[in-house]
């Protein structure tokens, strides 16, 4: 087994994070790189023996090229929504529509200059091609279970995984817990759609596993509080996917490396391209790491992204807002603040109405007849969940703020799909379109929202404000959670981000060990 390194608490102790965090975050440079208890790791080992798991490699999750041709044989006859092992080898971006086919370019929308206003190309990843959950956090929440797994951090024979979430990852980890034969506990917010919580009550082992905390999106905190409590109990584990460095690393490599193909894709047909930006909304931060690639290889900016109604990055506020999936009222600890080149803001407003525009008959028809569009562009635009369209509207606003032309290319993620949001549609009718929805009332807020798209609540971030940014994490981190001064600082040096990384080459050694142990090997 590879040697490595342990993390350092908050305490200083070698081991797990002491504190209030308890054992539920990876906090400090340093991630688990070698087994943490060997009876946890053969009690997983032996769980994954008797029901046939097989983990893939991250490597393999970033190119699935590299998945066995027995494994994409056999998972011909399994379908994308099955509670089954082998679709552990479908959690990546390369799935075709059909979500049981793979493709060499990551399925994408290029959205043209009718539709964003704006001559710079607008890219957009669709996150609805992942399995069981339509949503790209199902990426997450495996890159934060799997190597506590192959660690010996986390035995599925006794514990449970708790997902804390505002949005897709609680679903993610909830169908990852169960392929991998645990038990999953989703914490959210009681105003989430309906939608989340009737797939959520269809996944989970017990219904008392749906745990609804007081609020709605912008209620982070309640889930800290109810995690807390939680953690209590050993049997708990929870996998805060604000902490949890498996998160970023997993979009670094895997998120990163579908971005690239796409825009190595585009480049190839129209030479002379330049990959501008990279845009997300925060949320977890997670996907921001696929940013920090993406600036790596071509110089991009990173464009991180909130809610209008509560913009704590851009103006230190706070409030309430509608963009599920987005989070907000503090600075997660695995988003490179001092990475990050731009803040904007988007209002849920916006996201709303366009949410009805983009899936009604009237805004489709609205859309095609007096906006050209094709019919083929606008019935795609189901890809774009809530989140999703406030990316949309994040890279229109930083094309027009940084004047780009039609050789610039902007790229971001649909995080998931409108299917998500149905009950979602029907409130925003009532709320905004009281008098009803017709082709008039979708030009209205296609023109407001998208055309009249400007570059207000935009902040091209200087040292001070990365520094003032940074600096709001440590209410969260330090006060409420007990992480060390000196582990919260440790996060401002490139160097810290750059140690992260060398943890997946070890953890994709640790996974083909422990796959062979198994006896499931996946290579």
């Amino acid at each position: 087994m590879p040697g490595g390194l342990f993390q350092m608490g908050a305490s200083g102790d070698r081991g797990y994070s002491s504190g209030l965090l308890g054992d539920w975050s990876m906090v400090g440079i340093e991630l688990e790189r070698e087994i943490a208890d060997a009876a946890t790791y053969g009690r997983a080992v032996g769980r994954f023996r008797e029901s046939g798991i097989a983990l893939p490699t991250f490597a393999q999750l970033a190119d699935p090229t590299k998945i066995p041709e027995r494994v994409a044989d056999d998972l011909a006859s399994i379908g994308p929504d099955e509670s089954h092992p082998l679709n552990l080898f479908r959690v990546h971006w390369f799935n075709d529509r059909s979500r049981r086919g793979r493709v060499e370019v990551p399925e994408h929308l290029v959205l043209p200059e009718e539709l964003t206003g704006v001559p710079a190309r607008i890219v957009v990843a669709l996150g609805d091609r992942f399995p069981m959950i339509g949503a790209h956090k199902v990426l997450a929440a495996y890159g934060c279970l799997a190597p506590r797994v192959v660690t010996g951090r986390f035995d599925p024979t006794s514990h449970r995984a708790v997902w804390p979430s505002t949005g897709n990852y609680c679903r993610g980890g909830v169908a990852i817990s169960r392929i991998m034969g645990c038990r999953g506990v989703a914490v959210l917010p009681e105003g989430m759609s309906l939608e989340r919580f009737r797939w959520l009550e269809q996944w989970v082992a017990d219904p008392a596993d749906i745990i609804r905390t007081p609020g709605s999106e912008s209620n982070v905190k309640e889930i800290y509080d109810k995690c807390s409590e939680l953690s209590a109990d050993p049997a708990n584990v929870i996998l805060n996917q604000f902490s949890e460095f498996g998160n970023h690393l997993v979009h670094y490599l895997c998120t990163g490396t579908a971005l690239e193909r796409i825009f190595e894709s585009l480049e190839a047909t129209s030479p002379g391209l330049c990959l501008r930006a990279f845009v997300s909304a925060s949320g977890s931060a997670g996907t921001l790491g696929a940013g920090d690639c993406l600036k790596e290889h071509f110089g991009s900016l990173v464009v991180a992204v909130e809610a209008l109604e509560c913009p704590t990055m851009l103006y230190n506020g706070f409030g309430e807002h509608n963009i599920q999936g987005i989070g907000d009222k503090h600075i997660p600890f695995i988003h490179n603040v001092m990475g990050t080149d731009v803040v904007t803001a988007v209002s849920d407003v916006a996201t709303d109405q366009l949410n009805v525009v983009f899936n009604s008959d009237a805004g489709r028809r609205y859309l095609v007849e007096r906006r050209g569009l094709s019919a083929a562009l606008v019935e795609q635009l189901s890809s774009l969940g809530i989140s999703s369209i406030c990316n949309v509207l994040a890279a229109i606003k930083t094309a027009r703020y940084f004047d780009m032309g039609p050789d610039d290319v902007v790229v971001t993620v649909a995080t998931d799909g409108a299917a998500m949001y149905a009950s979602e549609r029907e409130k925003a009718l009532g709320k905004h379109f009281p008098g009803g929805f017709d082709e008039v009332a979708a030009g209205e807020a296609f023109s407001r929202h998208v055309l009249g798209a400007g570059v207000e609540n935009l902040l091209e971030l200087s040292a001070v404000d990365r520094e003032r940014i940074f600096n709001l994490g440590y209410f969260t981190w330090v006060e409420q959670q007990g992480v060390s001064v000196d582990d919260f600082r440790a996060r401002k040096t490139v160097g810290f981000w750059r140690q992260l990384r060398e943890s997946l080459p070890v953890w994709d050694q640790m996974i083909e060990e422990f796959n062979a142990r198994a006896g499931v090997g996946s290579s």
